[in-house]
């Protein structure tokens, strides 16, 4: 697949993502979709993300590993792509990462 093509599918995926967290979340925390990452052979993408608090990071991590059937099926309803990847969701630590890096350039 086009370099391109990938990039619009995972975009895609991710405002879907946000959207669907957006709907079924209980609104406890705030979370971010923040990157989708796909295998080479397109059949697995993982879409990251950050929470708000930061004590509801696992919370938010197992809620969302519960509802990844109801998400695929939502894809299917709502982005029009051939064959749809198995979907997993996961913390954007390399996010956390960098506002934490941002944080203390600011104190400094």
């Amino acid at each position: 697949m086009s370099e391109n093509k990938n990039e619009k599918i995972k975009s895609a995926i991710k405002n879907a993502a946000a959207v669907f967290l957006q709907r079924e979340s209980s609104m406890k925390s705030l979370i971010t979709v923040t990157d989708a990452s796909m295998s080479k052979d397109e059949k697995r993408l993982i879409i990251f993300f950050t929470c708000l608090p930061d004590d509801k990071e696992e919370e938010a991590l197992k809620f969302m590993k519960r509802k990844r059937s109801e998400f695929r099926e939502f894809v299917k309803d709502t982005v029009r792509i051939g064959r749809i990847p198995f979907f997993d969701f996961d913390i954007d630590r390399g996010e956390k990462n960098r506002q934490k890096i941002d944080k203390i350039s600011l104190l400094s």
